[in-house]
């Protein structure tokens, strides 16, 4: 009977420990900061552009750094100053046209993976294969609007070998132009 009661009591508090705080009093000025957000603020935390990377097999206990644009080569020395360093998220605005714009990236720990966000297609094939030349354990998704203006691009991001899958947000999921990608394809729609 005490096991149980122990056991209901601990199931509890963490029922508790789970839910937003309680509010008393007069309301807080502002919400807390957070890089990440807050799943109970009252701007949704995608609002600020940078994703939320929830891997489910990653079971480390890690730092993620994120960065709305690519960072500098001292920016990247400066992460070998962080505890735990696990990932370095990169949410690109736009496809860097070479290399040489992706060239600092070459600096991250060795301890991190690269994770980049990248939106619509490459522009070019060598914006494509630009990618390719860079030096870290890397995982890019692709986020797009549209399906492919032809099979050319679809073929570039075959050739990707950090491609890890392309996200397609149409208002109606349907493979049709994707047939030929050889990496996981996933849908998306945006309900506001």
């Amino acid at each position: 009977m005490k096991a149980t009661l122990v056991a209901v009591l601990f199931l509890l508090a963490g029922c508790m420990a789970g839910g937003p705080p309680l509010k008393t009093g007069a309301p807080a000025a502002a919400e807390p900061a957070s890089p990440l957000g807050s799943p109970f603020a009252t701007r949704p935390a995608g609002e600020s552009g940078v994703p939320l990377v929830i891997d489910r097999t990653d079971l480390r206990i890690g730092t993620t750094v994120q960065f709305n644009r690519i960072p500098s080569a001292s920016e990247l020395y400066d992460l070998r100053l962080l505890l735990g360093l696990a990932h370095v998220v990169l949410s690109l605005p736009a496809w860097p046209a070479d290399y040489a714009a992706l060239d600092a990236l070459n600096r991250i720990p060795e301890e991190a993976d690269l994770i980049v966000v990248l939106p619509g297609y490459p522009p070019s094939r060598e914006a494509a294969e630009a990618w390719n030349l860079v030096n870290a354990r890397l995982r890019m998704i692709v986020v797009v609007t549209t399906p492919p203006p032809s099979i050319g691009v679809v073929g570039d991001l075959n050739t990707m070998r950090g491609l890890e899958r392309v996200i397609a947000e149409l208002d109606q999921p349907s493979r049709s132009g994707f047939e030929r990608l050889q990496r996981p394809l996933s849908f998306r729609k945006v309900v506001e």
